[in-house]
Formats: C-alpha cells, structure tokens, sequence
C-alpha cells in the first residue's frame, strides 16, 4: 500500500509519499481500497501541529476517503466485500487502502461518485450540525454564510436553502458567489466590493442575519457582530482567517448567543446526533438535493499541492486527492 505521511511537524511539502506493507485484519475490522480522499482545512492544521488532535508522529493526515471493501475479517456482519462507501477517520485518510471498523463506514450515495463520496461528510456534516444542532435555523430566517466558495460554506449554503432560510452569500470572488448562487444563495457579496455589514443590513433593511455561519474568524468574525438581527446565533466555525475577538457588548446589546460547532466532537460524545446528521444527509443526497462541488482532483502524489489549494484560496468547494 501507499499512504501520505508527516514524519515532522510543518507546511504540506513535508509530507511524502511512501510505500507500507499492507496491514493484516484483525477480528471486527475490514479493509477498504480507497479511490478518492478529500482535503480539508483540520489536515493541513494538523500537519503543523496546530489542530487540537496531535497525532503521535509520524502519522497519516485525512479525515476522509471513499473507496470499496476488499477484505472482512471474521466478526463483521453487516458488510460485505463490493460495498462502495465513504470512510470516517480521525487521520490516516491520505492512503490507497485503509484498515478500520464496520462503524466508520457509510454507503456511498448511489448518484455520487468516490470523489463526491470523500468530500462530502466532512464539510455537509460540519454545516449541518452548525445550522440544525447549534443554530437551530428556522425557515423564513435569514442566514449570513461567510466563506461561501469553500467547501463548508457551500454546503451551508445549500442546507440553509433546503431549511428554508434566505441565504446571504459571501466571499472573495465572483466566481465563488457564482457556484454559491448555483447552490441557491438568494443574496451574493463580495468582500472587495461593499463591506458585508453594510451589504447585511441593506439586503435585511436594517435588521440584520439571525444567523451567522462562519469558518474565517479574524475580522470577519468582529464585523458580523456589528451586522447582526435581536436573537441571533453566531456559529463559530473556523478561523481560516485568524481568531476572532468578541465584543461582549455587541453581544448583549442584541440578545445573542455565541456557538462553537465541533461535528465530530458532538458525534462521539453524543453517537445518536451523528446517526441523525448522516441520515438526513444521505437523504437529501440520494434525492439529489445536495452535492459537493470540487474544483479540483489531484493524484495522491500531489497531496501538498492540493493542500497549498485550500491555503492560498483557489479552490471552490472542495478539492479531492485520486488514489487509483
């Protein structure tokens, strides 16, 4: 097998490539051929050892990969060999086959294909525990999506459509807000052009979003306090774009509540919200409501060049490493 592998701490162009014998089972496991893993934004924090899992060194980044089972050991009951599905992991993603349990895997959605598959759970799953666990969104509400040509700010925006909200759009380019509005955004902004709180209160007459979806943190996160509805929820979920400081204040002045959203956290500490979060997910995705968006499909080889994708802001949605 091969697998992508961080021996130090640092920028992506320190992983490498390197060749394993592949891994025996052992009761209660399966092994799975991986076709496709997805990038996210914890891998690349977790390589520099800024991410809040430090894995011991050296280590496998991905949370995520889509593939077939090969191989089941004795113990596995409800899995057989051909099965196309999606693999859940806190690392070791970045590989042509993985070892793991019956309990990580989910059916692939039959409309979609591997790539779809190991971009799908990571970033749906975050936006959909943002807006239905800890924003409680409610239909005819308005919803400020910040980081919209990202892969978790796209699938935020499609869940908060299907949710009934009007959807708020913003990012960095018009090509971003044109796959955003494709996913039905009702309102686009773009950052260079009008300061988005002006843009939030002009769209709401004043009123301001009822919820705030937002992976950039810094400033962004400052000046959506300032653009906010009597009431609102703001959903901290990840500060590509630096930590954010809150003025308690502003906070108080509307009523406002301010939520951290860890997905996966929830899930293992609560296993029935997860199975609720993907039940509604593959739903939605079986009936072809939602789908990833990936700009770009790298071999495995390229993992950092895929990485440096994400850090520098070129990708839309979501950019998937092609394994064999």
């Amino acid at each position: 097998m091969k697998a992508v592998v961080c021996r130090e701490l640092g920028p992506p162009e320190c992983l490498r490539l390197e060749s394993f014998a592949s891994r025996p089972l052992e009761p209660g496991q399966v092994r799975v051929t991986v076709r496709a893993g997805g990038i996210n934004f914890p891998d690349i924090l977790m390589v520099a050892g800024q991410y809040q899992l430090k894995p011991e060194l050296p280590f496998t980044p991905g949370v995520e990969a889509a593939g077939e089972v090969t191989e089941i050991a004795r113990g596995v009951d409800d899995t057989a060999i051909g099965d196309r599905v999606i693999v859940r992991m806190r690392h070791g993603a970045y590989a042509d086959e993985v070892v793991v349990a019956p309990s990580q895997l989910t059916p692939l959605p039959s409309n979609f294909d591997f790539a779809e598959g190991a971009t799908f759970l990571a970033a749906h799953g975050t936006a959909h525990h943002a807006l239905v666990d800890r924003g409680h969104l409610q239909p005819a509400e308005v919803l400020l999506v910040h980081g919209a040509g990202g892969g978790v700010g796209l699938a935020a925006v499609e869940i908060g459509k299907l949710l009934g909200a009007t959807v708020i759009a913003a990012a960095s380019s018009e090509q971003k807000l044109a796959i955003a509005k494709s996913k039905g955004a009702d309102h686009l902004v773009l950052y260079a052009r009008e300061p988005f709180r002006d843009a939030v209160k002009r769209v709401t007459d004043g009123r301001g979003a009822d919820v705030v979806f937002d992976p950039v943190g810094g400033e962004v996160f400052e000046n959506s306090l300032r653009c906010i509805a009597f009431g609102a929820r703001v959903l901290v979920v990840g500060f590509t774009g630096g930590i954010g400081l809150a003025r308690t204040n502003l906070l108080l002045i509307k009523g406002a509540s301010l939520l951290g959203v860890r997905a996966g956290e929830a899930s293992r500490r609560n296993p029935d919200i997860g199975a609720a979060r993907i039940g509604a997910l593959l739903q939605w995705a079986e009936a072809g409501k939602i789908r990833p968006h990936i700009s770009h499909r790298l071999p495995l080889e390229d993992c950092a060049k895929a990485m440096r994708l994400l850090i520098d802001r070129k990708a839309i949605g979501r950019v998937a490493l092609i394994t064999r």
